[in-house]
């Protein structure tokens, strides 16, 4: 699968499109609708696939990596088989391991830096830069970008003005799916905010169905556990605060957010396994867990982004049927939205790894991924026509409508230390957590200890 790393993990806030997603995902998961004649794209060329001039490359060769395992990886080399089929240049996909920075730091070590790597946190494209790795863009990438994305996206893949990163994959990851069945079965509604969660969670649990899984074994979806409650709950500015470590992680605002997440982490009988199941639940069992054995899974909802759907795949379970989803309920005045993405970044600068580049910036090679499902790209260009069912619809459409009011993932911004490494840091910390949700004030000190450690600047 993968990690934080990738699609799952990135991404940012959008809190304008709350209300939006609020309406658009109170999903009957109705069929087809109005919705398919919405966002043909402003290039002609996005539903024909000739939008981009790409020179031709016979010859060249090019290595490509990303933390991407399973369908995802699959679905990705099928865009790459459409570049080498326009160009005539042969692509090698290399399956990278997190923290991807490590990962390269020993490629490039070894004298064997791929041309170009997908890279999952703004931190991350900034340390390659300030290693000296990332190569500049060239003025293809660049003018695809400007047609393609809005200001927002843009800027995340700058660094001190210039552009490194193209914005190829995006998350939504404010969304909870869950098993209609048991839903139906328990009398359980749509919940709207956190209290109404904890109600629906209590039906389900009447009903003879554990109501979570949880992944701990992974440390990321914890930090996306947290970073929901806390922007919904503190508000923005005070997420752009913590996020830049300018408060404490001892701050009374962190302090809330880790209670009220104990009310549900707190309660063995709600999720799988108890806290000892979900730190040994690994988030692809997170997800066929939840939609497997009919009306008697092992829970009736699971938390993540739209890339949920990959894993949901994997089961006979139909999304939009069988598998429904609801934006992450609001905690406080406004429900959040937190999304994310990978960028293609160059690391061996040639003809043929700027036109890659250009490829995936551009409405094409994004087409062509979202019709394979469990994929969402920031590209505003890409018609929503592309995405397999309603439910990608939607979410595709809240955060194409996000323009530039969002913020990336709080663990994405962080130094790779605290935000970004398996058994370290806020991963780590929040894994602690989730094994004795009681002590609060234990999970504070740790998590400001790591963060004061890696920022450097004391909070």
């Amino acid at each position: 699968m993968h990690s934080k790393s990738s699609t799952f993990r990135g991404h940012r806030a959008v809190t304008a499109v709350a209300a939006l997603l609020a309406g658009a995902l109170a999903l009957s998961a109705c069929a087809g609708g109005d919705d398919d004649k919405e966002g043909t794209g402003g290039k002609t060329g996005a539903t024909t696939g000739t939008a981009v001039t790409l020179p031709k490359l016979d010859g060249a060769k090019l290595e490509v990596t990303a933390v991407w395992t399973g369908g995802e990886q699959a679905n990705f080399k099928k865009v790459l088989a459409e570049f080498e089929k326009r160009t005539g240049a042969s692509v090698t996909f290399v399956p990278a391991q997190d923290p991807i920075i490590n990962f390269l730091g020993s490629k490039i070590a070894g004298g064997q830096p791929p041309d170009v790597a997908l890279l999952p946190q703004p931190g991350a494209i900034k340390q390659a830069v300030q290693k000296g790795w990332a190569k500049p863009l060239g003025a293809a990438a660049v003018k695809e970008l400007a047609e393609n994305y809005s200001q927002g996206w843009q800027d995340i893949g700058k660094v001190d003005g210039k552009q490194y990163g193209a914005y190829y994959k995006a998350a939504n990851k404010s969304l909870i799916w869950y098993n209609a069945q048991v839903f139906e079965n328990a009398g359980a509604k749509e919940p709207k905010t956190w209290q109404e969660l904890l109600t629906a969670s209590q039906a389900v649990y009447d009903s003879g169905v554990t109501p979570f899984s949880v992944a701990g074994a992974d440390g990321w979806p914890l930090t996306d556990w947290f970073e929901n409650i806390y922007l919904s709950q503190a508000g923005p500015e005070k997420y752009d605060q913590l996020a830049q470590h300018k408060i404490k992680w001892t701050d009374p605002s962190v302090k809330r957010a880790l209670t009220t997440l104990a009310e549900l982490w707190g309660k063995m009988d709600y999720l799988a396994g108890g806290q000892k199941g979900a730190l040994q639940t690994e988030f692809p069992q997170s997800v066929t867990q939840t939609f497997t054995g009919g009306d008697q899974p092992k829970s009736a909802m699971v938390y993540e982004g739209d890339f949920v759907q990959v894993n949901i795949g994997e089961t006979e379970s139909e999304v939009g049927t069988d598998a429904k989803v609801f934006p992450f309920p609001a905690v406080g005045d406004s429900a959040p939205v937190v999304s994310g993405g990978d960028a293609a970044v160059i690391l061996k600068d040639s003809e043929a790894a700027q036109a890659l580049v250009t490829f995936l910036a551009s409405p094409d090679a994004a087409t062509i991924q979202a019709g394979l499902g469990g994929y969402l790209s920031p590209n505003k260009n890409v018609p929503l026509s592309a995405y397999p069912n309603e439910v990608q619809r939607k979410i595709a459409k809240a955060l194409t409508e996000a323009g530039d009011d969002f913020r990336f993932d709080m663990s994405d911004q962080a130094p790779q230390a605290f935000g970004g490494t398996p058994g370290k840091g806020e991963w780590k910390d929040l894994q602690d957590f989730l094994r004795n949700p009681g002590d609060v004030a234990g999970a504070q000190a740790k998590l400001e200890r790591d963060a004061a450690a890696a920022y450097g600047n004391g909070g």
